[in-house]
C-alpha cells in the first residue's frame, strides 16, 4: 500500500561552519527551500526564502552558493519566517540530505527566539538520505552529484550551490530511491498539473499507475537475482 503522508524535501545554505567544536556555532542560516511530495508526486508547492543573517558570510561558504552579503541586505530575518517555516514542515515527514548538519542549524536558528518549539523533531519526522543511499550504495560516493548520476538526474545547472534547486534534485533522488515500481511524474517540467485544484487539500491528486513486468521479464530478473546471489553470496531484493 503506498503511503500518503505528506513528505517534504528540505535543504539549506548558510554563512559557513565551525570545522571544531559546535559545527553552527555564530553561523547562520541565509537559504531555506523546501519541495513537497504527496502520493509521490512533487506538488509544486514549494517553501523558499533567502534570509539575512546579521552577520557576514564565509568566504568558503561564498565560493560554494555563491550568495552575497549585499544581497541578503534586503531578506527577511529568520524570526520573521519562522512561523511560516514551521506550519510548512509540520506533521510531515522531512527530508534531507545528512540531516546533522541542516537539523543542527535550524534547531540553533530556534533557539535563538522566543518559541516553545526549540527542535525541529517535534513538528515532524526526519528522514537522512544519506543514510539510506549508505545502506543502497555501500562504499560508494553518496554525495548529491553523486546520486543525480547514479539515477541519471540532471544537474548540469547545479554550477552552485542552491537550496530551492538542491532540494528539487534530492525530491528526485528520493523518488527514485524509495519508489521502484510507480512512474516518476517529476520527469515532466509541467508536474504542476497533478497539483489538487484546491492546494490546500491532499485528497485529490492523480493516483500512480504501477506497470506490472510480463512472464518473460520476471523470469529474466529472477535469473539476474540468481547470478548476484552466485557473485556477491547475498541479494536483498530476494524476499524468502
Amino acid at each position: 500500500m503506498k503511503n500518503n503522508k505528506r513528505k517534504v524535501v528540505l535543504d539549506t545554505e548558510t554563512t559557513g561552519m565551525n570545522f571544531t567544536g559546535c559545527f553552527y556555532m555564530n553561523h547562520r542560516i541565509i537559504e531555506i527551500g523546501a519541495i513537497e511530495i504527496i502520493n509521490n508526486y512533487i506538488t509544486g508547492n514549494n517553501f523558499h526564502s533567502y534570509i539575512c543573517p546579521d552577520r557576514l558570510i564565509d568566504e568558503s561558504a561564498f565560493k560554494i552558493h555563491g550568495i552575497s552579503d549585499s544581497f541578503l541586505l534586503s531578506q527577511p530575518k529568520f524570526f520573521e519566517i519562522a512561523e511560516s517555516f514551521l506550519k510548512y514542515i509540520n506533521d510531515s515527514d522531512v527530508i534531507i540530505h545528512n540531516s546533522k548538519f541542516d537539523v543542527g542549524f535550524i534547531n540553533y536558528e530556534l533557539s535563538m527566539l522566543k518559541l516553545n518549539i526549540k527542535d525541529i523533531t517535534e513538528q515532524c519526522n526526519i528522514i537522512d538520505t544519506l543514510a539510506i543511499a549508505r545502506k543502497i550504495f555501500p562504499g560508494k560516493k553518496n554525495t548529491l552529484d553523486a546520486l543525480c548520476s547514479r539515477y541519471k538526474i540532471d544537474n548540469n545547472h547545479r554550477k552552485v550551490h542552491s537550496a530551492i534547486y538542491d532540494a528539487k534534485l534530492l525530491a528526485k533522488v528520493y523518488i527514485f530511491m524509495t519508489h521502484f515500481q510507480e512512474p516518476l511524474p517529476f520527469l515532466n517540467d509541467n508536474i504542476s498539473r497533478y497539483h489538487c485544484e484546491e492546494s490546500s487539500s491532499f485528497s485529490k491528486y492523480i493516483q500512480s499507475k504501477i506497470v506490472l513486468a510480463t512472464d518473460h521479464e520476471n523470469i529474466v530478473h529472477e535469473r539476474y537475482l540468481k547470478h548476484m546471489i552466485k557473485k556477491s553470496g547475498k541479494c536483498m531484493w530476494i524476499i524468502k
